[in-house]
């Protein structure tokens, strides 16, 4: 099995735990790439759910080692509290199977801080953040002030870099947001409490992966959010802080691009968004209600309802397009389920003209109204069908049309969330 990719095509949520989990018994290594504990993967395997936010979802595999790479910004207490809970569903989670970059930028309490009170003073032009620091963390990243994970083993470093953070922090606390300093002790006492339990986890990231393929082993890189999050090519600036597109997968965990052989998309049947932003097929009618709570469409870690419309394909093809996708993988197609119609975007009607491709302008795509076909629904329930031949006619024809409009074969058609129910076509 190739070197994978596993990536998002619309603005995440689209499944991407269970299609790595249900993967993973063909490859040695998943290295998660980007983002933090803002975004979660929900994995259910024989009616037992797990929740991931940092942990990769090969970790409810045995014998497989899992990475969290430089890409990745850690809240090393919810690390540790995510390991905790893992363990007490009986999975493992040593420091041989679970491996923290060195390089990774650590969320401190102070980045936590910051993020809420920014939001909070944004009144309607809040973005949707989930409050737990990501972005600031990678502010000090970029700003060459962070805090690494390599620096849980020298504390005395970490501290001087804290107290360097917070003159600044500080600041802007008591002069702009009414908020009182942060002491540079009560954030050392809380690192204090997590930095013995991460630092035996600590590893040099990109040399383990070329280890394992020394070895012929397989390696899985698993994003975070979706293609249209990312900093630079989605919706800016309602999206995360990272870059979502599979090409991140290199500079995110310190692999070479030509390793990257294999792309899987990951496309819900229909579209979902979390938090602000525009969404053109966003349905407010009987039919958005129908799929939010038959595809039980809650945000993993916040517990939001996620906004829900039809299929874009304009966002999709972009993502095809961006990510050198090399196939798609489909989610959630029960859903659709007893729906009469199903329609599909093709295009979009923007400013005068007809486009087949995300406008470049800030919040271009709040002017866009999309250009629908509609298909026949179908009423059979398919949570047990279990090969291509055996879905309704109506299915077949409606993943074809996808086919057709993305230009990617559809390989794998997830028709339930556990782990067996899943078409490989």
């Amino acid at each position: 099995m190739a070197n994978v990719v596993i990536t998002g095509t619309q603005w995440g949520d689209e499944g991407k735990g269970k299609i790595v989990d249900m993967l993973a018994p063909g490859i040695a290594a998943v290295v998660r790439f980007q983002g933090g504990n803002n975004a979660g993967h929900t994995v259910i395997v024989g009616g037992k759910k797990y929740i991931l936010k940092l942990i990769p979802s090969g970790i409810l595999h045995e014998g497989k080692i899992c990475l969290i790479g430089n890409g990745v910004v850690v809240d090393p207490a919810a690390l540790c509290e995510e390991m905790d809970a893992v363990r007490a569903q009986g999975v493992p989670v040593t420091p041989e199977r679970l491996k923290l970059s060195r390089k990774a930028h650590l969320i401190m309490p102070y980045h936590k801080l910051l993020d809420k009170a920014r939001e909070a003073s944004k009144a309607e032009a809040k973005i949707g953040t989930t409050g737990r620091g990501i972005g600031p963390c990678y502010e000090d990243k970029v700003a060459r002030i962070g805090v690494r994970a390599c620096d849980l083993a020298d504390l005395p470093l970490l501290r001087r870099k804290v107290e360097a953070a917070l003159i600044e922090k500080n600041a802007l606390f008591s002069g702009l947001y009414g908020l009182a300093p942060m002491t540079a002790a009560s954030v050392m006492e809380s690192i204090a409490l997590v930095a013995a339990r991460l630092a035996p986890h600590l590893a040099d990231v990109s040399s383990e992966l070329a280890a394992v393929e020394a070895a012929g082993g397989s390696i899985m890189f698993e994003g975070a959010q979706g293609v249209h999050l990312d900093i630079d090519h989605g919706t800016y600036p309602c999206v995360t802080s990272s870059n979502t597109v599979a090409g991140n997968a290199s500079a995110g965990c310190g692999i070479a691009p030509s390793r990257l052989t294999r792309i899987i998309g990951i496309v819900k049947a229909y579209t979902t968004r979390v938090g602000s932003g525009p969404f053109p097929t966003e349905l407010f009618d009987y039919t958005g209600k129908y799929l939010q709570e038959k595809g039980a469409e809650f945000g993993t870690v916040t517990g939001r309802k996620r906004r829900c419309g039809w299929i874009d394909m304009v966002v999709v093809r972009e993502s095809v397009r961006l990510c050198g996708v090399t196939e798609i993988a489909l989610t959630k197609l029960d859903v659709l389920s007893g729906l009469k119609e199903i329609k599909i975007c093709t295009a979009y009607e923007y400013r005068g003209g007809r486009i087949y491709y995300p406008p470049q302008a800030e919040l271009g795509m709040g002017d866009a109204s999309p250009v629908y076909e509609s298909m026949p629904g179908w009423n059979e329930n398919i949570e047990k069908v279990s090969s291509w031949e055996a879905l309704p006619e109506a299915a077949r024809n409606y993943i074809l049309r996808l086919e057709e409009l993305s230009g990617m074969r559809v390989g794998l058609i997830s028709v339930g969330p556990d782990r067996e129910q899943t078409i490989v076509r």
